[in-house]
């Protein structure tokens, strides 16, 4: 019956909707339930391609989340995993919507002890539950995530720090030990030296750019996991997952990344990644108006993150959850442009006689490009540079003066962001250069307006740069 809907009309006292098995009744047990009622009702049983042919509610797997959609291409998966329009309707004539509606749930109500009773026996893997532990909102989107990431299952988080907190505390526990990329996002280093550490676990940073051989000497009988992020966030360095993964998996160390960086151009389970972070509030989210943290999993390490996640109690509100599931839908479109824009920005920078380097791994001139080119689908929009020596208050006119770049943290927004950045200011193991000819350095997002029109921001950028830096130069030199 995959693909197909069948409609059987009985003389029975209910309606079900959806999949009667995934009850444990078949229709001929149905038809023998007294429920006290005298009037005439549909049962109807569907099936349709999103089931995948398993039978059962979707809410139901706790493996291969990811799967019913997986031979199609990209562009067609971001649309259409997760979606699920059987399980979004009571109609009883099949009709449903294109999104899921919106669960504000706390409570969940049970209709017998006994369904309590098969509910509570694999809490929270038994679907519906209790309101913070998911709703069909939220697994809609932790299947969408599942599917374009590479993964088998997925989990929602309130953001993304709690989510790569979640993830790092499914596998560590006291006199553990940590491995963990110098370049990664500064609240990920703030929770291993200000929280792993009150509880006995060590943290050992190691260099972004650390071969797997170096890494290999780096673990300890005690290493638990070793986390990558890649391209680091600030100073853009990118690594070799694949081979930093056959490396940890000898010495059964688990991998976990925070592919934040540019969903869909990464595939971190192909290159052996045990668990994958998406903060969901930059691209996937896209506007700039949600907090929301997205864990995918292989089929090994689903249940210990799912427990970690639940134990935390960190879910995203039903409306974030919303709003990320739509934003996703048109993540392809989206980056791409992105992507374009921010490339453009960046060939253009390296002419500019302000600027000492440009970091952005699509350029032939970073340091790993080529490994850039052999595992990313392309890039994303967010990047770095450093100018040249300048004082810092024709730096910060240069910033000030923006109209359409704005301040601010964060990326993945239709919006353009400038950013100073002190990388240093959270490195322990590479200090980046500054001196001898680089200054400054500056992080960029390239938004969805007019790349053009970028330019010429900048262009006045540098004007204010240069004539600040004169005009400083000269009242330096003045009697």
């Amino acid at each position: 019956m995959e693909g197909q809907k069948e409609m059987i009309q009985m003389d029975v006292d209910f309606v079900v909707v959806g999949f009667v098995e995934s009850l444990g009744w078949n229709l001929g047990d149905l038809m023998k339930k007294d429920i006290g009622h005298s009037s005439r009702c549909r049962v109807i049983v569907r099936s349709s391609v999103s089931d995948n042919g398993k039978g059962g509610h979707s809410s139901m797997q706790t493996s291969g989340k990811g799967e019913p959609w997986r031979r199609y291409r990209e562009a067609t998966r971001v649309v259409k995993g997760g979606y699920r329009p059987d399980e979004w309707t009571t109609d009883p004539y099949g009709r449903s919507v294109v999104n899921p509606p919106v669960y504000h749930a706390s409570t969940v109500v049970f209709p017998t002890v006994d369904s309590l009773r098969a509910a509570a026996a694999d809490w929270p893997f038994t679907g519906l539950w209790y309101g913070r532990h998911g709703s069909p909102t939220t697994f809609a989107l932790e299947e969408a995530f599942a599917t374009i990431e590479g993964g088998d299952n997925a989990c929602v988080a309130a953001s993304g720090v709690s989510a790569v907190n979640a993830a790092l505390l499914a596998f560590l526990r006291a006199g553990d030990h940590l491995l963990m990329t110098d370049a990664v996002y500064d609240p990920t280093r703030s929770f291993c030296d200000r929280f792993l550490q009150r509880f006995q676990v060590e943290t050992t940073y190691y260099s972004p750019t650390a071969s797997a051989d170096e890494i290999r000497s780096l673990i300890r009988d005690n290493t638990k996991v070793i986390f990558v992020e890649s391209p680091g966030s600030l100073s853009f360095e990118v690594m070799d997952i694949r081979a930093i993964s056959a490396v940890a998996h000898q010495r059964g160390v688990k991998v976990i990344m925070d592919n934040t960086y540019g969903p869909t151009l990464f595939k971190p389970f192909d290159n052996g990644v045990d668990v994958s972070i998406n903060a969901a509030t930059k691209y996937i989210g896209g506007h700039s108006d949600i907090m929301m943290g997205i864990i995918a999993t292989s089929r090994e390490t689903y249940r210990d993150v799912k427990k970690s996640i639940a134990m935390l109690g960190c879910p995203p509100g039903p409306d974030d959850a919303y709003l990320a599931l739509r934003g996703l839908r048109t993540l392809s479109v989206r980056l791409k442009q992105h992507g374009e824009n921010g490339l453009a920005l960046a060939k253009w920078l390296e002419t500019r006689p302000e600027v000492a380097r440009v970091m952005h791994p699509a350029l032939p001139s970073h340091p790993q490009h080529e490994l850039f080119q052999r595992d990313f689908a392309g890039p994303a929009g967010l990047f770095s540079f450093q100018l040249r020596e300048y004082p810092t208050h024709a730096v910060n006119a240069l910033v000030d003066g923006m109209e359409l770049f704005s301040i601010g943290f964060s990326w993945g927004g239709f919006e353009s962001l400038i950013l100073p950045i002190d990388i240093n200011s959270v490195r322990s193991v590479d200090k980046w250069q500054y001196g001898d000819g680089y200054g400054a350095t500056i992080r960029l997002h390239a938004g969805l307006e007019d790349v053009a029109d970028l330019m010429e921001d900048l262009e006045r950028g540098f004007t204010r740069l240069n004539e600040a830096s004169e005009a400083g130069a000269a009242a330096y030199s003045s009697p």
